[in-house]
């Protein structure tokens, strides 16, 4: 029997026996997060997509707040944004296909400039790489002069062409400890700068950017998840304000709150961050009970399995940037990676 689905203002696709067959194993692993009836919408183009790369010689990369279907059924690696970009550039690739937003299909670029980068949704941003731009971090040095600066690696290669050095959620502490000065500028993330800001001696100069997604979350509503949940843990993201992680058991990268739930195996976790991470997450700890007040990223969820198979089928959206801000932003990444996570 074959069933015919409309998705967006995409080319209908056939949900044949053969394809049912193929997909089967992929969609035994992530029932619990998606309904049977879904399946059928999604399978075609897992089916043509993970086809499709094969023949192309891409690599696909899934950020950890991707949906289940891409996460788990189209990725060669998912992971935080740099481990993705370092992971590319390890490949014989040609093209790499970035399921995340812009700024991470630029340091995909960044550390692989002679494959094709190509970005589902020219339009998925972020509301920290768009808080800040390379004239302001020039300016922020004309007033601080000497001081060297960090950003966050949620930020684009124009602002990274202007920075000293890199950093993720996981090694941001250990990256401006590594300087061995007494202050520096800290970018773009007003909370994590706060985060940092208790974890070490070094004087913080920080940019008022926020993650939307980590920014809406309140200690208020964690105490009422406690109260309704017995012997819950709730691990939280450095990017939520300070009353959050004050108020969590755990803080920590994307990747560091994985490692915790694998781990640690706790009976019930809350995890203070995207949505669609904790359904990725759960997939891989059956036993963990995720309960789920969370926040989606409506950047990330321009993401969907019909815009990637169109990007890798036409290749479009290619990453296109000046050399001279590739080599500048690409030293900035490249010293970050030498510190270490």
């Amino acid at each position: 029997m074959t069933f015919v689905f409309q998705v967006d203002t995409f080319t209908l696709m056939e949900f044949t026996a053969e394809i049912k067959k193929a997909t089967e194993p992929i969609y035994q692993k992530i029932s619990k997060a998606i309904p049977e009836i879904e399946w059928p919408s999604h399978a075609p183009y897992i089916y043509k997509i993970n086809k499709l790369k094969k023949e192309k010689n891409a690599v696909i990369l899934a950020h950890n707040y991707q949906t289940p279907e891409i996460y788990h059924g189209i990725s060669d690696f998912s992971a935080d944004s740099l481990a993705l970009a370092v992971e590319a550039a390890r490949t014989s690739a040609d093209i790499i296909v970035m399921c995340g937003v812009h700024f991470m299909a630029e340091t995909a670029k960044l550390m692989s400039p002679r494959k094709k980068v190509l970005l589902p949704d020219m339009s998925a941003g972020c509301s920290l790489s768009s808080s800040i731009t390379g004239k302001d971090v020039k300016n922020l040095k004309k007033k601080y002069p000497g001081v060297p600066v960090v950003s966050y690696v949620n930020t684009s290669a124009d602002v990274k062409s202007e920075t000293d050095v890199c950093c993720t959620s996981a090694n941001a502490v250990k990256i401006v400890n590594s300087l061995g000065v007494k202050k520096v500028i800290f970018l773009p993330d007003d909370y994590l700068a706060k985060y940092v800001a208790t974890q070490t001696d070094v004087e913080i100069i920080s940019w008022k950017g926020t993650c939307e997604v980590h920014e809406q979350f309140n200690d208020e509503e964690i105490n009422e998840i406690r109260k309704n949940n017995p012997g819950i843990k709730v691990i939280a993201h450095p990017e939520c304000p300070p009353d959050v992680i004050s108020a969590s058991d755990f803080t920590g990268s994307t990747s560091g709150m994985i490692k915790y739930v694998k781990d640690n195996q706790p009976e019930k976790v809350m995890m203070v961050t995207e949505c669609s991470m904790s359904d990725n997450v759960q997939i891989d700890n059956p036993n963990v009970k995720f309960i789920r007040p969370c926040n989606l990223c409506p950047h990330m969820k321009k993401i969907t399995l019909p815009k990637i198979l169109d990007c890798l089928q036409n290749e479009t959206n290619e990453i296109l940037m000046d050399q001279d801000i590739i080599e500048k932003a690409r030293k900035s990444v490249e010293r970050m990676t030498e510190i270490g996570r």
